[in-house]
């Protein structure tokens, strides 16, 4: 019924287009990954970690066990140009070439291949190799100390396989947000001041000056934050919702799984690392007074895991400073006879080491043998939580696709997780059929809330 809808006058034509860009044009950097959302049901997901990660790297402190070494950053292949729709979530911000130039007369263009349209949005060739490029680079972050080169190669291919299947769900996600009249401004202040912290910058010109030096555009810079918030806050509010767990769900996985509970003595950490690597001797107290204040703001009630995000150096940040769970001789000794005495919430002084200075949070201590249920709780809601949102996520997204028009280019269809086998020129969607998509969507989940607001 749904290519009915295109003009088959124009099949095939759409992938021999190219779109003029001006020859100065500066990549698009990727927002960061969204984290997976809350639940509003009175049982929320827990942002606690679960000792079932056992295999979390060790402390890279100074005294800790040596770190696994890092495999070499693999070279990029293709220079990426301009992105002209979503960008890969969670990737990073890189730097940037330009794109082919083809003379013109007195001009110059880039041209762009078209590899997909989703609905009346595109996605070109550049924007998928840029997209492959920032997963090395989200690898090798989330890999560091605790992967094998081994199973830091999988994992990159895994990502850049999925590269464009998630280009697509994320322009489909960013075109519902807007349908949704979701307004994330406020959010995008937030973040942009959070990342003006964490680079020890002091205006919002500073960072700004600090984006361009790169060889970024400003504004394609906060349109991508714009985008990664909006995302996050469409599958919240259309996907996580509707996930609950009770109190009875929690009891019954722990009456069925009290095995998995017996452990050894552990701690699960949190930090806020202030850096002071290649820093003047002259930078050493004010980076010290940014580690106190930290610690001050955590002690008069402020959320760890928020004040890590915005003061943090560390590659912990993003995650809210979650180190990991360690047993006993995993950490070296100086820090293990400060953390082991420690109890839950626990908070220790800011930390002088080789790195930087440093402020742990016991998140978690688990005695020895069988845990209590409220010691696990959180692991568990975590658990479920996990395996209940992944199916509802690829069914919504599933609808999405179908309710729209994603049309992809032969070759591309298998690596973005199929589409239209037609290869139609798409005409703008008239404002009727529009209206009738957007009811129709939410037969899945429920009624479309009349007011949707991101603030």
């Amino acid at each position: 019924m749904r290519n009915t809808l295109f003009l088959a006058a124009l099949s095939l034509a759409v992938f021999s287009l190219t779109i003029a860009r001006p020859a100065a044009a500066q990549d698009q950097p990727a927002p960061a990954p969204a984290p997976a959302p809350q639940s509003q049901d009175n049982s929320k997901k827990p942002d606690s970690p679960t000792p079932s990660q056992q295999s979390a790297p060790t402390l890279e402190k100074p005294g800790t066990a040596p770190a696994t070494e890092e495999p070499a950053k693999p070279a990029a292949k293709t220079p990426p140009k301009k992105s002209t729709s979503a960008a890969a979530a969670g990737a990073k911000p890189g730097t940037t070439k330009e794109g082919e130039k083809i003379p013109e007369g007195t001009n110059s263009k880039t041209v762009e291949e078209i590899i997909a349209r989703v609905n009346n949005e595109i996605i070109t060739r550049s924007e998928l190799d840029h997209a492959k490029e920032t997963a090395v680079e989200e690898v090798e972050e989330d890999c560091r100390g605790k992967c094998t080169p081994d199973q830091q190669k999988a994992e990159v291919e895994e990502h850049q396989k999925n590269a464009l299947k998630e280009l697509i769900d994320q322009s489909l996600l960013v075109q519902r947000g807007k349908d949704m009249g979701l307004s994330v401004e406020t959010d995008v202040i937030k973040r942009l001041d959070a990342i003006r912290i964490q680079n020890n910058l002091t205006s919002m010109e500073d960072l700004e000056k600090a984006v361009t030096s790169r060889g970024l555009n400003w504004e394609d810079f906060k349109d991508n934050i714009r985008k990664s918030i909006l995302t996050q806050k469409v599958i919240s509010q259309e996907v996580g919702s509707h996930v609950n767990i009770s109190k009875e769900d929690v009891q019954k996985y722990y009456d069925e799984h009290k095995s998995e509970f017996i452990r050894p003595e552990q701690v699960a950490l949190r930090e806020i690392e202030v850096t002071t690597e290649g820093k003047k001797d002259s930078e050493l107290p004010d980076l010290k007074k940014k580690a106190e204040t930290a610690l001050k703001r955590v002690k008069d009630g402020e959320d760890f895991g928020e004040i890590a995000k915005r003061f943090s150096d560390g590659s912990t940040a993003k995650q809210g400073g979650f180190l990991g769970v360690y047993k006993r001789g995993e950490l070296s000794k100086e820090l293990e006879d400060i953390v082991f005495k420690m109890k839950k919430n626990g908070l220790t002084d800011v930390l002088d080491t080789k790195q930087g200075y440093l402020v742990l949070q016991v998140l978690e201590h688990y005695d020895e043998g069988e845990q209590a249920l409220s010691k696990v709780e959180n692991e568990i809601m975590d658990k479920m939580y996990s395996s209940r949102m992944e199916p509802k996520l690829k069914e919504y997204l599933k609808t999405l696709r179908e309710q729209s028009y994603v049309v992809i280019k032969p070759g591309y269809e298998d690596i973005a997780g199929g589409g239209n086998s037609e290869i139609q020129e798409v005409s703008a969607t008239p404002e009727a059929n529009k209206a009738k998509k957007g009811r129709k969507k939410f037969l899945l989940f429920g009624k479309r809330a009349a007011t949707a607001s991101g603030d």
